[in-house]
């Protein structure tokens, strides 16, 4: 079972970036080990938002892959409230790559 299962609060992910957003993974930010896809068959196109359950509140390790397969990870997400909103913007996509390539 996955430790965001144990969670009952909502995120809403907001993508304003200009890429689609294929997958999701999230990991407490004291460990190395990514959960499962939270998107599923999901995609969050850009000027989209998609709404997590189950999200405990903590900070989280989040990565993203793009339309292009591009890994993205942000560090240090806090995500609490009932309610949290979560915006993901080109900086945020385009320091990652920087960051990899």
């Amino acid at each position: 079972a996955s430790a965001l299962a144990a969670g009952n609060s909502k995120v809403i992910v907001v993508n304003k970036s200009s890429w689609a957003i294929h997958e999701m993974y999230f990991s407490p930010t004291d460990e190395s080990e990514w959960g499962e896809d939270q998107l599923g068959k999901q995609t969050i196109e850009p000027g989209e938002q998609f709404t997590l359950s189950g999200i405990p509140c903590d900070k989280w390790d989040v990565k993203v892959v793009d339309e292009d397969g591009d890994e993205c990870v942000v560090e240090s997400v806090a995500l609490c409230a009932d309610t949290d909103r979560w915006v993901i913007n080109d900086s945020d996509l385009l320091g990652c790559q920087a960051a990899t390539d």
